[in-house]
């Protein structure tokens, strides 16, 4: 860039919107320094770096008039104003979610970037260089715009924008730089437009100058010279001022209200018309009606009396400088009103038609005498009848709608009915009616469709027969006699019903063949050819449409071999087309788009067959007679011939699909390794031909074991190739044999891998033999079966992974074991004490009936039932039974221990057992682990129990637990009930002593649960029980009174205990024994006993 003054203050200005437009991304912000960029003076080139301006403006100014380019530049200010947009959408720090992509299908961008030429080059500019499907994008690679060039190519955008807009609305400080750019616009240094567009259907827009103070220019004509002044006075329809000039209608002249009617026509509604400005200097500038009474050289305009009086009242406007002008006489019609030179009414100066008869204003006497009265409207909303077709109009339209005569034109001459040099008698015989154009043989002066007689004064439409001298007219004046006309209306009836009739027959013959399967074309075809004969479109449809098929091909045929050069002899009307390789199908199109003309369908079935070879040559077919036979038998369809000519070709690969011997196992040592791969392509749809490549590798490799879908298998998974391998190894922990990953299952609560095999061979044998809680892992044993959250989501899923590996009988068990499992957690789930059935009791009685063994037993105390316990509840009852029953007084301390069992805390099944012996009791029901002292469960890795870190097999016993109190001596536990005050036996109840103990007890013999009887020798004032049952019948009188064990506790246990249960054991400064352990035992004691531990019997 130059040094000069304007060129340092461009850069200072473009350095300061630089800055301004990088940071905050808003136009607004840099709205000042546009402006003042757009007026500073400087060759395009060098005020624009970044866009051709001068071949922007050049290849969207390509235009015939100012109007156009005035359009264009609208239009190119709005797309600079959208590509504005999108650079400070760049340029600002929060850009949109899409920044990177504009799209095409966008209707914005159609309307405006797409409609001006050189838009797409400024988003090339910003960036966007990646083409794609549906618009333009920013380059993979790129992550962000370049902010500074974006914004240099938004200012130059904003710059030109702006510049352009000043040269539409006539503002633009120095227009002379665009004079050689933008034609027709610059002309001495001014904007003046003078074309008007008026579109289809829309009001006039006429575009006013900007700069009133310049006076008007004359009208140019389509070459660019002033029009006459002859040519711009009236109006070529009406007569009156005209205002517009048609270069398309031969510069014809219109006024507004003929223009809007004679333009609406579809043919001329494109046309564009030229305003004729007015330079009549004896007009009122303001209300363009009377004279001119003064000009005023301050506000340049001149005023009639009464306009100057009005305008000039206002203060602003009385000191103006004006000079009172006497106004030129003048003859024009538009400035006075005028007489109607018909009916004589004087009319207002701006009536383009006469308000009583509506004639125009310049309609002579002499032309208004030829009308007939009955053309004449009697109001200004009478219809009335064109003259020349007969149609009739609406009172408010000027122009016929169908023939577009002016509403009082004559009617045009009728030219004499053509004939033949020798035909002289029909010369004089027929004779053409002017009013409905029908052409009469009879020699009558009456027409015979219209009943109106001839007025052609000159005779030349009239026969020979009934032109008359006047010499014999004066001999026989009585023979011209003129017959009474039937009234107009009727003849408008008989042609409205004519009209009505014959459309109502087409669409009649329409409807029957659409019944039939013929197209509204192929009948308006046939209906062409039958012309006026009687005949039904459909049956010439079949009868004779076949034969002029075929001619039509011969036609066509013979064409072509004469292009050709050959001689040949055509085929005849009955051919059927074969000679020419031509098919009546293609012929029936052509001549359906002819519209059912002969020859011009054969011209249109050679061009059709043209194009369909040329497409056929295009795809690589060469040879034309086996192109036109495969065409004729498809009936002309392209897809079809192709169809046809492609099947040889396929012929080879289509026996070798369809033949019986099967395909050959893919190889890996094949030598072509190529052909390989594409059949493992082909079959296993491999991602790649380097996994193709990696799956033959893998097979090669020596000692290979596993086969050709476990490794294509694993190839899906991953392109690493030792991690394929591990895939392939797996060795199953049960049965310890080598298996792909794919051949192995695993359950969702543990991460051991076993084979299908395995897997459903141990589901099988746990649901036909063993409990449902035992469908665990069977290498960790996991999940833990007491969690009942852990557990019903166990079984959800298990059950989805159970349904493909189980036989359908064992699968079916399963849901019935599962079933079961649930129906245990309902509160009125019973199990029989009889059987080992379970049921739901929905009564709320007592005595309960199995229904599987149809025997009794108590709802609440699991016992059976026996008539005694009616009205009893089962505390009396089994006092009763201790006082009664000497059964039960014969069994002693063990029936005690026996009706005094164990019960599942988590189904309610009771066993007739006592706890002694292992506390580690596993339900038979519901595999429900727990100690049967205190109820608490077993766990078998970390439970919920805060502070616990125990990960085996573990309880938490309370502290008058059996689990503690079994290994108290009995006289402490003696001691322990004498002090609270309850009794206890120490001899048998039946006075006899026994060696044996006879409490029932579940033992492990070989693998298996049996209850069995404990055999251990009894001693002496132990109530004829063992020791280990004495114990256990101690302890629960210790349970049945809830009584705490914590007063007999030696120290060592008090501080063992007290560490248990997390009470603090720190000693005090200077603290006896006696203190500390009385202390520690106050806040043992404060902890409550065991929760779950029996005590209401």
């Amino acid at each position: 860039m130059s040094s000069s003054p304007a060129s340092v203050q461009m850069e200072e200005v473009q350095r300061r919107a630089l800055s301004l437009l990088s940071s905050s991304g808003l136009a607004q912000d840099v709205k000042a320094e546009v402006q003042a960029m757009a007026a500073i003076l400087l060759p395009l080139s060098e005020k624009y770096r970044h866009l051709g301006v001068e071949a922007m403006l050049r290849e969207n100014m390509a235009c015939r008039n100012t109007q156009e380019v005035l359009e264009s530049l609208s239009r190119l200010v709005k797309a600079l104003s959208i590509l504005e947009k999108y650079g400070c959408n760049l340029t600002s720090p929060a850009r949109p979610r899409y920044w990177r992509s504009v799209k095409h299908n966008n209707p914005v961008f159609k309307t405006t970037v797409d409609a001006i030429k050189g838009g797409r080059t400024v988003l090339f500019l910003y960036g966007y260089t990646n083409q794609q499907i549906d618009g333009l994008s920013f380059p993979d690679d790129v992550s962000e715009p370049d902010t500074a060039k974006v914004a240099a190519v938004t200012l130059e955008v904003m710059t030109l924008r702006t510049e352009v807009d000043m040269l539409v609305k006539g503002t633009h400080p120095h227009p002379e730089n665009f004079r050689d750019i933008i034609p027709f616009i610059i002309q001495q240094g001014q904007l003046v437009p003078d074309a008007v567009v008026i579109p289809l259907g829309d009001e006039q827009q006429v575009v006013k100058p900007r700069v009133p103070s310049l006076p008007p220019k004359p009208t140019l004509g389509p070459g660019g010279q002033p029009l006459k002044p002859s040519t711009v006075s009236n109006c070529n329809l009406c007569g009156t001022s005209s205002s517009l000039v048609c270069p398309s209608c031969e510069n014809q002249t219109f006024c507004d209200e003929c223009d809007n009617v004679f333009h609406r026509h579809p043919s001329r509604a494109n046309h564009k018309r030229d305003k004729i400005h007015k330079t009549q200097q004896g007009i009122c500038t303001i209300c363009g009606i009377s004279a001119v009474h003064a000009q005023c050289s301050t506000c340049v305009q001149m005023l009639c009396e009464n306009c100057d009086k009005l305008f000039h009242s206002h203060p602003d406007r009385k000191g103006h400088n004006r000079t009172f002008v006497t106004p030129a006489k003048t003859s024009s019609l538009s400035l006075s009103p005028w007489e109607c030179a018909h009916c004589t009414t004087v009319n207002e100066m701006r009536a383009v038609l006469c308000s009583t008869c509506e004639r125009p204003r310049l309609a002579t006497a002499a032309s208004t005498a030829q009308e007939s009265p009955m053309s004449v409207p009697t109001s200004p909303n009478t219809e009335w009848q064109c003259q020349s077709c007969t149609v009739v109009n609406q009172g408010s339209s000027i122009l016929c709608e169908v023939c577009e005569r002016p509403r009082l034109a004559t009617r045009p001459p009728v030219a004499p009915l053509p004939s033949s040099p020798g035909s002289l008698s029909d010369s004089g015989t027929k004779w053409m009616c002017e009013f409905c154009t029908y052409v009469n043989t009879n020699p009558t002066v009456v027409c015979e469709m219209c009943n109106l007689s001839c007025k052609d004064s000159a005779g030349v439409s009239l026969p020979q027969s009934l032109q008359q001298t006047p010499s014999s007219a004066k001999e026989q004046p009585t023979l011209r006699v003129k017959p009474q006309p039937k009234p107009r209306v009727d003849v408008e009836v008989k042609r409205q019903k004519m009209m009505r009739e014959d459309g109502l027959h087409l669409v009649q013959q329409i409807r029957e063949a659409e019944k039939r399967g013929v197209s509204a074309e192929e009948v308006y075809a046939a209906i062409c050819m039958c012309g006026g004969s009687n005949t039904n479109p459909c049956d010439w449809l079949t009868s004779e449409l076949p034969h002029l098929l075929d001619e039509i091909c011969a036609m066509a045929a013979s064409v072509q071999v004469e292009r050709d050069g050959e001689e040949a002899e055509p085929s005849g009307p009955s051919g059927t087309g074969e000679g020419g390789k031509l098919s009546r199908a293609e012929a029936k199109l052509a001549w359906l788009s002819a519209g059912g003309d002969t020859d011009r369908a054969v011209r249109q079935l050679l061009r059709d067959r043209q194009v369909k070879m040329k497409e056929l040559h295009s795809l690589g077919f060469r040879d034309v007679l086996r192109c036109e036979e495969a065409l004729r038998l498809s009936g002309g369809e392209v897809k079809g011939a192709l169809s046809l000519l492609q099947r040889p070709l396929l012929e080879p690969f289509h026996q070798r699909i369809w033949i019986d011997q099967p395909e050959p196992p893919i190889d890996p040592k094949h030598p072509d390794k190529q052909r390989m791969c594409r059949r493992l392509l082909a079959l296993y749809e491999l991602p790649s031909w380097g996994r193709c490549e990696l799956v033959l590798s893998l097979l090669q490799e020596p000692g290979v074991t596993y086969s050709l879908d476990d490794v294509v298998q694993a190839v899906k998974v991953s392109p690493d190739k030792d991690f394929i391998k591990r895939l392939l190894i797996n060795e199953c922990p049960c049965c310890l044999s080598i298996f792909p990953r794919s051949k192995m299952q695993s359950l969702t609560s543990c991460q051991c891998s076993v084979c299908h095999e395995c897997f459903g061979q141990h589901f099988t044998i746990t649901v036909r033999d063993k409990h449902i809680r035992d469908m665990v892992c069977p290498v960790c044993r996991e999940p833990d079966i007491n969690d009942p959250e852990q557990l019903d989501s166990y079984f959800s899923t298990l059950d989805i992974q159970l349904r493909n590996c189980l036989e359908p009988d064992v699968y079916e068990l399963f849901h019935k074991k599962l079933t079961e499992h649930a129906l245990m957690k309902d509160p009125k789930f019973l199990w029989c004490c009889h059987c080992t059935s379970g049921f739901i009791n929905d009564g709320d009685q007592l005595k309960v009936t199995c229904p599987s063994c149809r025997r009794s037993f108590c709802a609440q105390c699991k016992k059976p039932w026996e008539p005694q316990h009616q009205d009893l509840s089962c505390e009396q009852f089994q006092q009763w039974k201790r006082d009664n029953d000497p059964e039960y007084q014969r069994q002693g301390l063990a029936g005690f221990l026996r009706d005094n069992g164990i019960t599942c805390p988590s189904c309610r099944f009771q066993y007739a057992l006592t706890k002694g012996g292992c506390m580690h009791f596993s339900c038979s029901q519901c595999r429900y682990q727990f100690c049967s002292g205190c109820n608490n469960p077993y766990h078998k890795t970390v439970c919920k129990t805060p502070q616990c870190s125990y990960t085996g097999l573990h309880a938490h016993h309370p502290r008058d637990c059996l689990f503690y109190l079994r290994d108290w001596e009995p006289s402490r536990l003696q001691a322990l009930l004498q002090r609270c005050g309850v009794e206890f036996n120490t001899d048998p109840s039946n006075g006899t002593q026994t060696d044996a103990c006879c409490v029932m007890e579940q033992k492990d013999e070989e693998g298996q649960q049996i209850d069995s009887p404990c055999g251990l020798q009894t001693q002496p004032g132990q109530a004829g029980l063992c020791e280990k049952h004495y114990r256990e019948y101690l302890v629960s009188l210790i349970n049945a009174h809830s009584l705490d064990p914590s007063p007999l506790y030696e120290p060592n246990e008090l501080i063992r205990t007290c560490e248990r249960y997390l009470v603090d054991t720190q000693r005090a400064d200077n603290e006896d024994d006696n203190g500390y352990n009385a202390r520690l035992l106050k806040k043992l004691m404060e902890v409550p006993l065991g929760e779950k531990v029996p005590r209401n019997k």
